[in-house]
């Protein structure tokens, strides 16, 4: 096997015979050899308010990709700021690029995992068929190791018997038995007791019937996480939920409650229209809503970070690029890496 010495700006790639991936402050090292395959998937994910979506398109254009979402709440239509979409990101050089697995169903619809691999393998199939390399960006956890990794998962049907077991128990009784299944599941977005018992109506099912031998592509992802510290992105979320509280949040939960969904099927989604609704409801004040939602939203990065490192532990190369470099410094290293692989 043959080892790549590689001094590029901010990054000092360095391989010794043990394979050891190391990180000294802002040098970070890197495995990298002449046998490594053909990437057919670059993935961007990270916390949220880390600048994913923009980063995401610059590679998007210079690969003459696609962005195919991975975000678990950024499906539904007319739930806009509260799920951050931003579709002003993806006109880069004045032209749009395309994005797939956004607004694809409609708000009070619980979409899932097996929908969404479903969903992803569509999308692929058809990029491959272009020859268009897919771009891949979210922070749902879940979803990207469920790409990543290619798991074969199962439709779930509703179980009554155990919903009514389950309904009197708390959030944190539902969390603790669902870890004890030892399992894959996204705790990310377990804000709520219906997600929780959801949670657990899946691992249930699975305990029962064996997962199916469903086709799934064979993913080789070159996959870039957005590195932001701690202190940077409290800030970042606490001014990004000033700014889209300023710019219509409150009144864009309010139409979607006026178009017919109900209330608990917004609180449902969690973070920004639990809290927001719990506010249009009077069950809290305006300031009560602005704390318990900015709180809510620290506490999921923090968990989105968690999931991540698990990822890794799991045998999932991430490769972190500094939040505080530009996109065209991130590109800079991006394409470096990707020449060297091929």
């Amino acid at each position: 096997m043959i080892y790549i010495f590689v001094c590029f700006n901010y990054f000092i790639t360095l391989y010794l015979c043990c394979g050891i991936k190391c990180v000294f402050s802002s040098t970070i090292f890197f495995n990298l050899s002449k046998e490594i395959y053909m990437y057919n998937l670059i993935c961007v994910t990270g916390p949220t308010a880390c600048g994913k979506t923009s980063f995401a398109v610059q590679l998007a254009d210079y690969f003459k990709g696609e962005i195919i979402s991975a975000d678990s709440r950024q499906v539904y239509r007319n739930m806009d700021l509260g799920t951050g979409k931003d579709l002003d990101e993806y006109v880069y050089k004045g032209k749009s690029l395309p994005y797939h697995l956004i607004d694809i169903c409609d708000a009070g619809y619980k979409y899932n995992i097996f929908e969404y691999q479903r969903d992803f393998v569509e999308v692929w199939n058809q990029l491959q068929k272009r020859h268009i390399m897919p771009i891949l960006c979210g922070g749902s956890g879940l979803y990207v190791e469920a790409i990543v990794k290619g798991y074969k998962l199962l439709p779930v049907p509703i179980d009554e018997k155990l919903r009514e077991g389950l309904k009197n128990q708390s959030l944190e009784e539902l969390a603790e038995r669902l870890s004890t299944y030892g399992k894959m599941h996204n705790v990310t977005d377990l804000d709520t007791k219906k997600r929780a018992i959801r949670a657990i109506e899946i691992e249930e099912y699975y305990l029962i019937h064996p997962k199916e031998d469903t086709f799934f592509p064979k993913i080789k992802p070159l996959i870039l996480g957005i590195d932001i510290s701690r202190e940077l992105r409290r800030n970042r979320i606490t001014e990004r939920l000033k700014q889209r509280l300023n710019n219509g949040m409150v009144e864009e939960v309010k139409r979607i409650i006026d178009s017919g969904v109900a209330p608990e099927d917004l609180i449902y989604y969690g973070l920004e229209y639990k809290y927001i609704t719990m506010y249009l409801l009077s069950e809290i004040s305006y300031d009560e809503m602005f704390e318990k939602l900015n709180i809510a939203i620290h506490q999921f990065a923090k968990r989105q970070m968690t999931w991540f490192r698990k990822m890794e532990k799991s045998g999932i190369d991430i490769h972190w690029l500094p939040f505080d470099i530009s996109n065209d410094e991130k590109m800079a290293f991006v394409k470096r890496l990707y020449d060297l692989e091929r």
